[in-house]
This record gives C-alpha cells, structure tokens and sequence, in this order.
C-alpha cells in the first residue's frame, strides 16, 4: 500500500470516528430529554410554545397538582376584587377534618380564624388539604360547587382531558388530568403574579392568634435548589406516584416544566430540572418597551399640532428562540371615545408582533393633559384651510 492511500484510508477514518461522535452526541441529547416518568412537558409560557413533549394528552392522577386550579380560582377572586387577602374565613368541622395528621395539612382547628392570605399560604407553601377545603367553601359555600367551578374553568381553557373530582387532589375515582391540561392551567395561574409570591416562599411560620404556631414548609425543593425556581406545585398519591409543576425565571426568560407520574421524588425534580435547563438554553429575551418610557408620539388631529407621547406602563420583554432571525414591531392602539385626554390615563395598548403575528398587548398611558378640537373646532379649522387653499 502506498502513501497516497494509507493517507485516504486515515482520512476516511477519521471522518468516520468524527460523525460517530455526532451521531453519539446528538443520541445523549434526545435521550437527555427522554424523562423518566410517564409523562412529561417543557413550554416557554409567554407564548405556550411547547418545546419538548412525552404522553401530554394521556390521562394520569395529578395529586395535589389539582390545587393548581384550586389556587388559580382564589387569584382570579382576588385580582377582580370580589375577595381580599384580608378576608377572615372560619375554619369548618369539614375542611378541618381533611388535615388529619398527613403531610399535606396545614393542621387548622375548628372554628379557628385566619386571613384567606393564610389560607392561600397553607395551599401554595404546604399544600394543605384543609387549606384547599376552607378556601373552596368561602369562595363557592360548599366543596361541591367550588369543584363546578374547577369544572367549568378547566372548560373554558381548553382543558379537554381533565375532570376533577375534588379541590385538593386526593385519590378519587374518575379525577384525572394530563401533562397538557397542568401546562394550560399553570400558564393561566403564572398571569397572577402575585402567587409567585408564596409558591416561591420555602419556609413559613404563622403564629398569630395561635397557642401553637404553623410551620410551612414547601413540598416543591426545587424552590430551594433550583436557582430562579419559584413554583407551582408538587403532589403525590399512591396512584399518581409524583409529579410537578415547576417554574423558573433567569434573565427575563421564564420556562414551564410539567413532570406527571414519576417514580420517586429525586426522579421527578430531576426530570423538571433537565426540562428547564434545556428551556434556559434554547431561548433568549430581548425588551421591548421600558416602564414610564417613550412608545411612540401619537397624533390627535389631521394638522399634527395637538398629540400625546403615548408611555409604556411595564417592562415587557419578548422571549426569542436562539440562532433565529425574528422581525419585532409596534402598533398603538387608542381607546374610542375619548374626548379629553389627562396626564396617566391608560389610552389604549402597544401592539407587539413577532415576524407579523400578535404577541402581545401592553397597556399605555398618555404623558400629558389634552382635550380635543369640539365639532365647531373642525368646521373652523376646516374653514380656516379651505380659505388659505383659496388665496
């Protein structure tokens, strides 16, 4: 053999330990992402995209997962102004026998009384079955007509593989879910900020009015472990085995992970971290409008000479797949029938669009007090320039 062919035959494998190593890398990738439990979600909710997906639509116990919605139906009470965190509710013979001496008990005492605040707290932080219970017979008077309720939202979001049977997520016949309806309610919760603000807390204790204070301790580690992590909601049941719904937020990107009957817990918030990591990777945030910054100069009339700077009242930040070539745009959009405008009133939305479709709309405000030309106003001004065309 000849050099000129012992240098092709070293080339040729070369080329193929090479693809070997692709092929071999691209393999670990996908296997990465092949979670071990039954069923399993990765979505960017800011736009519901669905980055990775195992088994979404089969049916599965969701545990206490189901105290998504549970939690979802008090934030959207509170955010519309028909209850208030300081609400005082009165803890019931019912809802205090759903503690028992489990985990999952917030170990509340008949005829004791404590702020929905707390009560929501007991949900989010120790998933508190009692909680649960209180919390639907104040918001709906009985268990049975907050589930209608859980039944008919879960409708309404599209949730077509979910039937719940109670407000807490123990084991009951014909109470089922899936990985893509926990993603549907999750994002619907996520537009409650303020939950946040206790699925992200991992201690607690409560001790007003109380001989023996409560301890909540979080049942979701990931809020703990897991930089950024701050929520939804862990279960477990026998049936179930265990599951999540876990997010997390680093550099203005957040990621949804959905994990539903997983083997053990260690396996589970692995699963969910592999998912999110992966989320983390895959995009990047780029912003839009600043808070109390300039959108765009908005004119009111036809000569230009009486108009608005139409403000931003958020940060808002579009969320980008990495290595793509994307188009953003603004559009504002006024409210009809405003005839005087003051200093920060909301006006209308800025429209976003993503290589022409809608993304988003962020409310605007007007910088300024101005009031618009009257009927007799135009016919004058109309006058006015029909004469000045005329000389």
């Amino acid at each position: 053999m000849n050099n000129k062919s012992k240098k092709i035959i070293s080339i040729l494998l070369i080329c193929f330990f090479v693809s070997n190593i692709f092929v071999l890398s691209a393999k670990a990738d996908e296997k990465g992402l092949d979670v071990e439990a039954k069923s399993g979600l990765l979505m960017e909710p800011n736009t519901g995209k669905i980055i990775f997906e195992k088994n979404i639509h089969e049916k599965f116990a969701p545990a206490s997962v189901t105290k998504i919605m549970t939690m979802l139906l008090a934030m959207e009470g509170v955010d519309s102004g028909k209850i208030k965190l300081s609400d005082k509710i009165v803890i019931s013979e019912n809802a205090k026998k759903m503690g028992g001496n489990g985990s999952s008990s917030m170990l509340l005492d008949t005829g004791e009384v404590r702020t929905l605040e707390e009560i929501l707290k007991g949900v989010a932080i120790a998933s508190g079955n009692d909680a649960a219970v209180a919390l639907a017979e104040y918001i709906s008077g009985s268990e049975t007509a907050f589930v209608k309720k859980m039944n008919e939202r879960a409708k309404e979001l599209g949730m077509k593989d979910t039937t719940f049977k109670n407000c807490h997520g123990l084991s009951a016949e014909g109470h089922l879910t899936s990985a893509y309806d926990i993603s549907l309610m999750s994002r619907e919760l996520l537009k409650h900020e303020k939950i946040l603000k206790y699925t992200g807390t991992y201690m607690e204790t409560i001790s007003e009015g109380r001989k023996q204070p409560i301890g909540l301790v979080n049942h979701n580690k990931l809020v703990r472990f897991y930089r950024g992590c701050d929520g939804l909601k862990t279960g477990y049941t026998s049936e179930a085995k265990y599951c999540i719904s876990a997010t997390a937020v680093r550099d203005n990107i957040r990621v949804l992970a959905v994990i539903v009957g997983a083997p053990t817990y260690k396996i589970r918030n692995r699963d969910a971290s592999m998912l999110m990591n992966y989320g983390f990777s895959k995009f990047e945030s780029k912003k839009v409008l600043t808070k109390d910054g300039d959108v765009e100069k908005i004119p009111l009339n036809k000569k230009g000479d009486k108009f608005i700077m139409a403000k931003s009242n958020k940060d808002f930040n579009v969320i980008l797949q990495r290595g793509t070539e994307n188009k953003i745009t603004k559009k504002c959009v006024l409210k009809q029938g405003i005839k005087e405008y003051k200093k920060n009133q909301e006006v209308g939305h800025c429209e976003i669009y993503v290589n022409d479709k809608l993304y988003a709309k962020v409310p605007i405000y007007s910088d300024r007090d101005i009031r618009l030309n009257s009927v007799i106003d135009n016919i004058k001004y109309h006058l006015m320039d029909l004469f000045d065309k005329a000389v």
